[in-house]
């Protein structure tokens, strides 16, 4: 059972305290809630993931919206900064922020970029609740139910919460073990200003408006149904009294449409409706049953047992987050904790990312309770929105993916503009941060405001839909052009300096502007590889000047005075430099150009080693996956264990501070990534099994190239490893384990550690070693 649980409900004194560490989430892909569990008046916080100001309309854009093409470039502005770099050879990133600052206005904020906005809240006043015991508070990770229990006045209350994606719908459910015991006021507390004011009908309350930024309708409609009792409608709020359940439906939506340039739809009002009606002629049990059984259909593909400690009597002990407070004895309770914290990512993706949202998992992925969140609540396309994604291909969360494959490719229209007109380019390019209404320049602080590498990186995911899918349909039509066109962006882009070099260059958030940094130079070989090598499966030229820039670029590689991998191109590392960016192992991971056990690996671990453990937590989560790269997976889990000694919170959110979602994705990512790699050709199993975990087993994971995985091992050794092919052709599965030969019904052969035998597709296969 697989479930965090509190004692108590989430009350800190500070309401947005209360909302990012106590709070529980739910979520179906476009709607988003925080489960409080409160007593007297619950509070579920809302979201709809395209509620966004900014973008067109805006009045805080002063030219109307257009970026890309406005505002206009300096007239060699671009040229200037490559200039001063090649005589001196770097540059301050605030002088090139004041010199290519015409791109966008250094003014501290963009004008109409926006934020993302909370819904509001749904307030359940159900009263006086006195003489509380045995009260419960908890989230069921594999159905996807929040709950809340507890005893007053001798009855026993339940509450249920979840967020159907079937349905499109948020549901709460109320009962009690007496009949006539369930009483309670509903009211919706919208966060932007509504008209006409809310007004209940036949137990309906309806909140519509439009944001006074830009326009933006929104419509939310909250249905209360009660049986037994009595419901009346109390101006803006429903009341029953006396009933023996009641269920409130909630669904809500905005006229955003992803589509460049006016990104409007449909007014939401006939959707929502619809959603609601819908629900509401269905029973409760139903849509609990499909609910649930979405859910599982996705979630129940992967099971991790890391020794055979996670037990239900093991999970029960304590609370989740006394537990939290508690890890580190080295115990039961902590694998329990571990194997939970990658649940929870899955949990999460799967709650933010569905195959029909709108919208990817953004950095807090659904959920936000501010008009003026972190950030904005946006993109960063410097790792943070790449690092979401990292475990959906490999724990099998491929449905998960196309809301980010159609993001990226919307932002291809919006940044062609950008590429003509701030780089002279073909292609299209993004920068460090976006929006939902097709931002692609730069943002406004001089650190971190550069990083046209960003399309290339977000390339790398398209293209491992193919590898793990095997969709040669999908790679043709899709992945093969995208790749092409973010190809030829980078070819006009290089210039000649030793070889073909990005200038100007940035490494995210760290050092000066120079010619080609290490992550600039891996980014793009990696692009460029993966482009030759997808127009070789597909049988077409990618054509003489990807080639030939291939054939030349910089692969920025280089080791540094102390046996580092350099940053920069030039020897600029400091030892004692503890910056929570790696970006320059890129090529470690998720690049695939660094191997363990040479020179350049050995470089990578000195730089590991000289940064330090430490960080926020989307850090630490890159790092888990760095050292499971390096199968130094004692480091990995030393980094598993500092991410919940210190970056994480009481709800097992991942934090920077403030939260962010990536850290509890890139973290279930690294578990993974020591479990199974796939990169290097090979099926690499157990790469980076830590001596924590001396026993377990895990089945479901996902490799390259379709197959799906799993192994059971003792004392550190792999016994068996299964097998469902994804593919016809020979599988390859490496394991020091497999020198002592291996045993399956297919013939299998040995070379080395690595165990080969043909496989048909669909077909099951178990190995067992010896």
């Amino acid at each position: 059972m697989l479930t965090l649980w509190y004692d108590r409900p989430a009350d800190e004194s500070d309401e947005h305290d209360a909302w990012e560490r106590l709070a529980l989430p739910i979520g179906n892909g476009r709607l988003g809630a925080m489960v409080f569990g409160r007593l007297g008046t619950e509070r579920v916080a809302l979201n709809e993931s395209t509620l966004w100001t900014g973008g067109p309309g805006s009045k805080d854009a002063e030219h109307g919206y257009g970026f890309g093409d406005w505002p206009s470039p300096r007239p060699g502005a671009l040229d200037e900064v490559r200039r001063r770099i090649a005589e001196d050879g770097r540059m301050d990133p605030r002088e090139a922020a004041q010199v290519l600052g015409n791109l966008a206005g250094m003014d501290g904020r963009i004008p109409g970029f926006g934020a993302y906005q909370p819904f509001g809240d749904l307030l359940l006043d159900i009263g006086t609740v006195a003489d509380v015991s045995g009260y419960r508070r908890e989230l069921d990770l594999s159905t996807a139910i929040a709950s809340v229990r507890y005893t007053a006045g001798g009855v026993r209350f339940t509450r249920e919460y979840f967020a159907s994606h079937p349905a499109q719908v948020v549901v709460i459910r109320l009962t009690a073990d007496r009949p006539g015991q369930v009483s309670l006021t509903v009211r919706p507390a919208a966060a932007a200003p509504v008209c006409p004011p809310v007004r209940a009908q036949e137990g309906r309350l309806t909140l519509r408006g439009a944001l006074e930024d830009n326009g933006l309708r929104f419509e939310g409609q909250v249905r209360v149904l009660a049986e037994g009792g009595d419901r009346t409608d109390e101006g803006g709020a429903v009341a029953v009294r006396g009933a023996d359940s009641v269920t409130v439906v909630f669904s809500a939506g905005t006229d955003y449409a992803a589509a460049h340039p006016g990104y409007r739809g449909d007014d939401p009002h006939m959707m929502v409706t619809s959603r609601v009606d819908l629900a509401c002629a269905r029973s409760y049990a139903e849509l609990r049953a499909e609910h649930v059984a979405d859910h599982r259909d996705l979630f129940d593909r992967v099971q991790l047992d890391i020794g055979g400690y996670f037990t239900t009597a093991t999970q029960e002990t304590v609370p989740t987050d006394q537990a939290i407070a508690a890890y580190g004895d080295g115990g039961p309770r902590d694998r329990a904790l571990e194997t939970l914290l990658f649940a929870y990512g899955r949990y999460l993706l799967i709650a933010s990312s569905r195959s029909d949202s709108p919208l990817p998992a953004n950095l807090q992925g659904l959920w936000n309770d501010s008009t003026t969140p972190p950030w904005d609540g946006d993109w960063h396309t410097n790792i943070n929105l790449q690092m979401n994604y990292w475990p959906a291909e490999v724990t099998a969360l491929g449905e998960c993916v196309p809301p980010l494959l159609r993001f990226v490719d919307g932002l291809r229209a919006p940044g062609g503009i950008t590429a003509r007109t701030m780089f002279g380019a073909s292609g299209w390019v993004v920068h460090q941060n976006t929006n939902p209404f097709g931002f692609t320049g730069v943002h406004d602080w001089p650190t971190s405001f550069w990083f046209p590498e960003a399309s290339a990186w977000l390339a790398q995911h398209v293209y491992e839909r193919y590898l793990f899918s095997g969709d040669v349909r999908y790679l043709r039509d899709h992945a093969y052009p995208l790749l092409s066109e973010t190809a030829g962006f980078w070819v006009d882009y290089l210039t000649e300096e030793r070889g073909l070099v990005v200038s100007p260059s940035h490494s995210p958030e760290h050092g000066p502007f120079s010619a080609g940094a290490a992550v600039s130079q891996q980014i793009v070989w990696d692009l460029l590889a993966n482009t030759v090598e997808a127009a070789d499966y597909l049988g077409v030229d990618p054509g003489y000047r990807v080639l030939k820039a291939l054939g030349e670029l910089d692969e920025g590689l280089r080791i540094g005075s102390f046996g580092q991998l350099q940053e920069w191109r030039e020897d600029w590392d400091d030892p004692d430099d503890t910056h929570r960016h790696v970006s320059h192992l890129f090529a470690l991971h998720p690049g695939r150009r660094i191997r363990p056990c040479t020179e350049y690996g050995e470089a990578a671990r000195v730089t590991l080693d000289h940064r330090g453990d430490g960080g926020p937590g989307w850090s630490r989560a890159w790092k888990i996956n760095l050292w499971a790269r390096l199968l130094d997976g004692d480091r990995a889990h030393h980094l598993l264990g500092e991410q919940l000694r210190h970056g994480t919170l009481p709800n097992l959110w991942s934090t920077h501070p403030p939260f962010q979602i990536d850290g509890n994705l890139g973290t279930t990512a690294g578990i993974a990534e020591m479990l199974l790699q796939s990169h290097a050709g090979v099926i690499d199993v157990l790469p980076a099994l830590p001596s924590a975990w001396p026993y377990g087993s895990f089945d479901g994971l996902r490799a390259r190239g379709g197959h799906t995985v799993g192994a059971t091992w003792q004392e550190g050794e792999v016994v068996e490893v299964r097998v469902v092919s994804g593919t016809d052709g020979e599988v390859r599965l490496r394991n020091p384990a497999f020198l002592s030969g291996c045993r399956t019904h297919v013939p299998c052969a040995v070379d080395g550690d690595t165990a080969m035998f043909q496989a048909s597709t669909g077909h099951a296969y178990r190995i067992t070693v010896g």
